[in-house]
């Protein structure tokens, strides 16, 4: 800052000063909402995973019937929904969820179901086709609007018009860490033993096995739409706080900085004038 003045370098403070206080707020937002997230995680994971063991006990034991959620199509058209953020300021969140998912596009007929502003933004300008944006809000999405996609995709699935259907969202390891990540959801994978003549299962379904799999298999994927979004709202808050944080830091060593370079050039004023006036003396 060689020829800057101390009027300038305390103008400069008094900005950077400003940017901390703003993101120094904005990682206490995130701090908030992260807990809340995070509570939402907890709470999801064991519906997930009693639906979960629920299917794989019907597939596993029933090896003889067959479903529409179950047969892999020779066709290429595949359905994404991929969730990502609102806002951005949530270091590399929503660039890493978005490359991940469209890379897993290539190559297939793919139509998009875009969950968060940043998603939808992100694949009109690709032109890809999109299925709808009726969840452009993650933030506001509820548990009832994962069920409805869950239903709609379900019903466009059996109708023919999607031969997959995968899900792109961010996996929430820790505050510090979180993993993007895709997901088959359609067709449902079965689990290969080694012994097709599996032994049936003691549990009785009524009327029986195939309907209530048919009955549950949609409530299956809201579950993991509902599970999905959660981890990613908390990994998004996760992301934000941690990248603010980060900012808050590199605020206060540049104003150190600038404090530094501001008593300098104010030290070199004193030592200039001084030496003029005893010149003149």
């Amino acid at each position: 800052m060689a020829g800057v003045s101390s009027k300038e370098i305390k103008t400069r403070i008094r900005s950077m000063e400003s940017t901390k206080q703003i993101t120094k707020a904005m990682e206490m937002v995130a701090a908030s909402k992260l807990r809340k997230a995070q509570t939402q995680v907890q709470n999801s994971r064991p519906y997930f995973e009693i639906l979960y063991s629920t299917i794989s006990s019907i597939v596993e034991s029933n090896r003889d019937f067959s479903s529409p959620y179950l047969t892999r199509r020779p066709g290429n058209k595949a359905a994404f929904i991929v969730i990502a953020g609102d806002r951005g300021l949530a270091g590399g969140y929503n660039s890493n969820i978005l490359k991940l998912a469209y890379s897993q596009m290539e190559g297939k007929e793919a139509t998009v179901i875009p969950i968060g502003k940043k998603a939808v933004d992100f694949f009109h300008a690709r032109k890809l086709p999109i299925m709808t944006e009726s969840f452009a809000e993650a933030e506001d999405m509820s548990v009832g609007e994962c069920f409805t996609l869950a239903k709609q995709l379900c019903k466009a699935y059996r109708a023919g018009k999607f031969d997959e259907i995968h899900i792109a969202y961010t996996n929430f390891v820790s505050v510090l860490y979180q993993s993007p990540a895709t997901m088959q959801m359609l067709p449902l994978l079965r689990h290969s033993t080694g012994n097709d003549s599996a032994p049936s299962s003691d549990i009785l379904y009524e009327p029986d096995s195939i309907e209530v799999f048919d009955a549950i298999a949609p409530e299956y994927l809201g579950g993991i739409i509902y599970g999905a979004l959660c981890e990613s709202r908390a990994s998004e808050q996760a992301a934000r706080r941690t990248a603010m944080d980060s900012a808050t830091q590199n605020a206060e060593e540049m104003i150190d900085d600038l404090n530094l370079k501001y008593n300098q050039a104010r030290q070199a004023a004193i030592t200039q004038e001084i030496t003029e006036i005893v010149a003149g003396a």
